[in-house]
């Protein structure tokens, strides 16, 4: 029996089966023999013997015994459930998926945009009752919009936003080094951030939860955000306080929000939220697209060229 070069775990993802991410990598590495585990003592046999595996997780007692173990390409964006530190211990390199949701998820977020721009939620309410009304609308062109996080996320997100017209201003932790945003303020920077808040139409939420970002829109970032300010969070949702969100719809302290993430998550079906006309809100569907093994298949297949030629500058590592 000779020993896989990559091992991918059992996964399901957006309704994407792993058989099917199995023969998308082997599409991308005919010269590689990548191994699909289907039951749980393959994944463990697998990962004893395979030099790449990707999948959701492992746990630490199954790397004890991974000793050709050199590269575990995690299938999320978000690498916070890994046992990083065993990860280190061992000396195995991690990556990520960022940059996978970025077109679907850009997309997700212009459409809650332009929902709210041109009031299409009111249309929607109307034809449930058979209403032939006309209703005043927004212009997204001259707008001003906020993108939270300048990640691969956040940059696909302001390179769509470009066409329309708009001001943007981006939220990164290392202002210094730009960005595609008309203008850059750092999470650090009190007074630059709530100043973003004050002038934008629309504040968007693209950044992964940290103990930064935690929290970060509350009722004082609500309390400088104008009323006809729509946020769009993307990201995740303990990045926006759920009780000052509340409170601010209550008040019509803003115009409206747009909800992909929430805190709790999934939504309780007697929440509050649900009773709001001018909240959207979608069950963390904004990453799915059915290219999702695609694009991830090309960044694994880039990483696996650069462990053949012993280069450990990996994409998307974290480890």
């Amino acid at each position: 029996m000779t020993d896989p070069d990559i091992a991918v775990l059992r996964q399901k993802i957006h309704g994407l089966s792993a058989e099917e991410f199995a023969e998308t990598l082997r599409d991308r590495l005919p010269d590689h023999e990548v191994a699909l585990a289907r039951t749980p003592a393959e994944e463990r046999d697998l990962l004893s013997r395979a030099r790449v595996a990707t999948g959701f997780s492992t746990d630490e007692e199954t790397l004890d015994s991974a000793d050709n173990l050199e590269l575990f390409a995690c299938v999320f964006a978000g690498t916070g459930h890994l046992p990083i530190e065993a990860f280190e211990a061992h000396d195995i390199a991690v990556t990520n998926a960022a940059g996978v949701h970025g077109p679907n998820i850009a997309e997700h977020v212009l459409g809650n945009i332009l929902y709210f721009t041109r009031r299409f939620h009111v249309a929607e309410r109307q034809k449930q009752h058979n209403v032939w009304q006309s209703f005043q609308t927004h212009e997204l062109q001259g707008s001003t919009v906020t993108v939270v996080g300048l990640g691969a996320l956040g940059q696909a997100i302001v390179d769509r936003l470009d066409s329309f017209g708009v001001e943007t201003i981006g939220v990164r932790y290392t202002p210094e080094k730009g960005g595609p945003t008309d203008e850059v303020v750092g999470f650090d920077d009190e007074q630059g951030l709530h100043d973003a808040f004050a002038r934008s139409d629309y504040v968007v939420i693209a950044c992964p939860l940290t103990d930064t970002t935690r929290g970060l829109v509350d009722e004082d970032a609500f309390r400088s955000m104008a009323p006809d300010t729509v946020l769009v969070n993307v990201g995740r949702g303990p990045v926006v306080d759920t009780d000052a969100l509340v409170s601010e719809l209550r008040s019509n302290g803003i115009r409206g929000a747009a909800l992909d993430v929430t805190d709790p998550e999934p939504l309780p079906s007697d929440h509050e939220l649900w009773d709001f006309d001018n909240v959207l809100i979608t069950p963390h569907n904004a990453g799915h697209t059915p290219n999702y093994w695609e694009r991830l298949a090309d960044i694994i297949a880039e990483n696996v060229a650069k462990l053949d030629e012993g280069d450990d500058d990996l994409r998307n590592r974290v480890v």
